[in-house]
């Protein structure tokens, strides 16, 4: 079946940098557009960032814009999210999401568009 296990979370201080992964299994991953979203206990789970099959396209979350950039190796079945200049309140469990996109340049930024979702890769940044 149809896997995306994301890696690369941890604890980094104010300001630091982290870079997740997201390998996907059993999908021909280049069909997928593919997305970040995170959540904190008691709230509803955020986009973060997305991105079209071919790559060409992009979004953000305004909070992340300049901060956060998404991206993937397609001959990998791998999406990436580099994090930089971390705050505290971008502490969440960050989950990655696929969606078949039927156009190259289509990418999606509502949650409920989604198909699969990885199991999610607690972040935690400290002041």
């Amino acid at each position: 079946q149809v896997q995306l296990v994301e890696s690369g979370g941890g604890s980094v201080q104010a300001g630091g940098s982290l870079r997740l992964s997201c390998a996907a299994s059993e999908l021909t991953f280049r069909h997928y557009a593919m997305g970040w979203f995170r959540q904190v206990p008691g709230k509803e789970r955020e986009f973060v960032a997305a991105i079209s099959r071919s790559g060409e396209n992009t979004d953000y979350v305004d909070s992340v814009q300049g901060r956060f950039t998404i991206s993937r190796d397609n001959a990998k079945s791998t999406e990436y999210l580099q994090m930089n200049s971390l705050k505290p309140e971008d502490t969440a469990v960050y989950y990655c999401a696929a969606k078949t996109a039927l156009l190259g340049s289509r990418l999606y930024t509502n949650s409920h568009e989604y198909t699969y979702w990885g199991q999610g890769t607690q972040v935690t940044v400290s002041s």
